[in-house]
């Protein structure tokens, strides 16, 4: 089996494709129920980070191969173009999976209030500065993350060596 190397994906990737393969709490789920989860999910921008994952993966697949195989480019490149239905179809599957788990934590009537903000002008500019916020929280969260390290480490040290322990 090829192995493709993982490239780390946007936080909002990770957590939409954690969140949809988490499990769901029983609550029935009318076809407009889902229906309005689906318009939450696209109008909240989470859906447009799942457009990417097939197609990073595909170009991950097209150099690894082309990569040891550069005779082969032409033909890998029509069978990935070829397989644009069936990887569009897998995206469709984690939207639809999606739609259920925010179907089943909030009411048709609470995602109707979520869509109708996300409609708003309000909620189309949350959506548009929404993923250079993301990326400017996962640097943040690593700069953070660092910081604290340094801190726990440096705090734990003064305080074993109050103890008589040298760290």
């Amino acid at each position: 089996m090829l192995r493709v190397p993982f490239r780390p994906l946007t936080l909002a990737v990770a957590a939409a494709a954690g969140l949809a393969l988490a499990t769901v709490p029983g609550q029935a789920q009318s076809p407009s129920h889902l229906e309005v989860a689906r318009e939450v999910l696209v109008g909240s921008g989470i859906s447009r980070s799942f457009d990417a994952i097939a197609p990073q993966f595909a170009e991950q697949v097209r150099q690894t191969f082309a990569a040891t195989r550069p005779e082969i480019t032409k033909d890998l490149d029509e069978v990935l173009k070829a397989l644009k239905p069936e990887l569009d179809k897998q995206r469709d599957d984690l939207t639809a999976a999606t739609a259920r788990l925010f179907a089943a934590r909030l009411s048709e009537a609470e995602l109707r209030e979520i869509a109708k903000f996300f409609a708003s002008p309000a909620g189309k500019r949350y959506v548009e500065v929404q993923p250079v916020v993301l990326d400017g929280m996962f640097n943040e969260m690593q700069a953070w993350s660092q910081r604290l390290s340094e801190f726990i480490v440096t705090r734990v040290r003064e305080e074993m060596k109050k103890k008589g322990h040298t760290l």
